[in-house]
C-alpha cells in the first residue's frame, strides 16, 4: 500500500491537532501501519490521499447505510444549501424527520433533536434524574454512550462497581452515581434492583453492544431489563445511536421487540451529517424546556442539512424494505465465511453480527461479555488489520469497533473480504 502522502499529512496533522485527529481510534494506536487519509468514497469504497482503493467497512462508523454519496442525500443536501445553512429557527425539516422517526419507533411519541450522540446521551440522563428524581444510573462494562463525565466509569473487580473515573479530568463526584454491571447478566442487575432499585434512576444500554465490537443480547436480556426497570420504577434507554435504523427500520427495539422509556438515535438519521437525538414517552419528553423545567438546548441542533439528509436517507430505507434483507445476507454471508476459513484455519474466531454490524473476535470462541471480548487476541488483530489494508480492505482499527455493511456493498465485496481474511489468516499465524 503507497502512504507517502498519508506519511505527510500525518506529520502535518500532529503539530496541529492532538495526536493527528479528532477521534482517537482514527489514530490507529491499536494496530500498526499509518492511518490512510480519506478523499473520496463512492458507493461501499474510499480512496486515499495516496491513491490506494478500499472497500469501507467503516462506513464513518456506521451513518452510510445507503454508502458514500447516494444519489438522494446528496440531492436533498444540495437543495438545502442553496436555501441556506442555519437559522436559529425552528425548520419544517425538523418536524418532518421527527415525524418519521415517530412514526417508525413504536416508543417514541417525541422527538428532541442535538447534535451528537454523546449529547443526546448526556441529556436523557438528566432528564431520566429529573423525571425520577433519584440519581444513580445503571449502564453496561464495554458500553460506550459518549464522552460525558458520568459515562466515563469503568468497571471494577466487582460484579458492580460504583464508577470510577476513566479519563483523567473527570471528577470522582461525576461518576460516583454511575453503576457498571456486566453486558448480558441478567442476573448481576436484578441483584442490584433488590438492593438498591429505589436509588435508580435508569438503565442505559446498547440493545446490541457496538462498542467493544458487536456482541448481540443473549435472550431474555432485553426483556428482563424491562421487567426490572418496570418494577422498581427506574427508567430504560436504548441508545440505538449505532442500532437505530440500521439492524431494522425502527431500530433494535424493533427487531427484539422491547420498548424502553426512552431511546438516543443519531448516524443513519443523519445521513452522515452530525447529528443526535433522544426521544420517548410523551410524559417524559415533556419536561424538557421550554414545556417544562428540565434544561437543554443547543445553537445548531436541528440543523437543516443534517435535517434534510436524514429524511432522505429514512425516506429511502422505509420506501425499500427489501434493502434490510440484502443486508442480512451481506451479513450472513461475511459471518459464514469468517467462520468457514477460520475453522479451515485452526484458528478460534468467534463471529458477532447482527444485521449489518460484524466483528470476528480472533482467538476466542465466545463472546457475550466485555470480560469475554478482552481475551481477544489484539496483537493478532493487529496484525490481520495491516494485512487487510494491503490487500484493499478498510476495517475499523479496533478489535473493539464493530464493522459495517452498507446497502451498496456487492457479493464480490464480502468474498474478496472473506479471501483476504484467509489469506490474512494464514500469514499471521502463532
Amino acid at each position: 500500500m503507497k502512504d507517502s502522502n498519508a506519511r505527510a499529512l500525518r506529520a502535518r496533522a500532529e503539530r496541529v491537532l492532538p495526536g493527528g485527529v479528532d477521534s482517537p481510534v482514527r489514530a490507529y494506536r491499536a494496530v500498526p501501519g499509518v492511518p490512510p487519509h480519506i478523499v473520496a468514497g463512492e458507493g461501499s469504497h474510499v480512496v486515499d490521499a495516496d491513491g490506494n482503493e478500499f472497500i469501507d467497512y467503516v462506513l464513518a462508523y456506521g451513518p452510510h447505510i445507503l454508502g458514500h454519496q447516494p444519489p438522494r442525500v446528496v440531492a436533498a443536501i444540495r437543495a438545502q444549501l442553496d436555501r441556506g445553512i442555519a437559522y436559529g429557527h425552528t425548520v419544517e425539516l425538523e418536524v418532518d424527520l421527527a415525524e418519521r422517526i415517530v412514526d417508525a419507533v413504536e416508543s417514541v411519541e417525541m422527538v428532541r433533536f442535538v447534535t451528537s450522540g454523546t449529547e443526546a446521551a448526556m441529556s436523557a440522563m438528566r432528564l431520566a434524574r429529573a423525571a425520577t428524581r433519584r440519581d444513580r444510573i445503571v449502564k453496561f462494562a464495554g458500553g460506550y454512550h459518549g464522552h460525558a463525565d458520568a459515562f466515563l466509569a469503568e468497571s471494577g473487580s466487582g460484579i458492580a462497581t460504583l464508577g470510577i473515573p476513566g479519563s483523567p479530568g473527570v471528577p470522582a463526584a461525576a461518576v460516583a452515581g454511575t453503576v457498571v454491571l456486566p453486558y448480558n447478566d441478567l442476573e448481576a442487575v436484578v441483584d442490584l434492583f433488590e438492593r438498591e432499585g429505589d436509588q435508580i434512576a435508569a438503565v442505559i444500554v446498547e440493545p446490541v453492544a457496538g462498542n467493544m465490537g458487536c456482541v448481540p443480547p443473549e435472550a431474555g436480556f432485553l426483556d428482563g431489563l424491562r421487567d426490572c426497570t418496570s418494577k422498581w420504577g427506574a427508567l430504560l434507554v436504548f441508545d440505538e445511536v449505532m442500532t437505530g435504523f440500521r439492524v431494522a427500520y425502527g431500530g433494535a427495539q424493533t427487531l427484539y421487540e422491547v420498548r424502553p422509556d426512552l431511546s438516543l438515535f443519531g448516524k443513519v438519521i443523519g445521513g452522515g451529517l452530525p447529528v443526535g437525538a433522544y426521544g420517548g414517552r410523551r410524559d417524559l419528553m415533556e419536561q424538557i424546556a421550554p414545556s417544562g423545567p428540565v434544561y437543554q438546548a443547543g445553537t445548531l441542533s436541528g440543523s437543516p442539512p443534517a435535517m434534510a439528509a436524514g429524511i432522505a436517507a429514512l425516506d429511502v430505507l422505509r420506501e425499500n424494505p427489501a434493502l434490510y434483507d440484502r443486508l442480512e445476507r451481506l451479513g450472513k454471508r461475511l459471518e459464514t465465511g469468517f467462520k468457514t476459513v477460520s475453522a479451515e484455519a485452526g484458528t478460534a474466531c468467534a463471529v458477532g453480527r447482527v444485521g449489518s454490524m460484524v466483528t470476528p473476535f480472533i482467538g476466542i470462541d465466545e463472546a457475550h461479555s466485555f470480560d469475554e471480548v478482552k481475551l481477544a487476541d489484539r496483537e493478532r488483530f493487529g496484525r490481520i488489520h495491516a494485512a487487510w489494508l494491503d490487500d484493499g480492505v478498510l476495517w475499523p482499527p479496533s478489535q473493539f469497533e464493530t464493522a459495517f455493511l452498507s446497502t451498496t456493498h456487492s457479493d464480490e465485496d464480502v468474498d474478496r473480504t472473506v479471501e483476504s481474511f484467509a489469506r490474512s489468516l494464514a500469514s499471521v499465524s502463532v
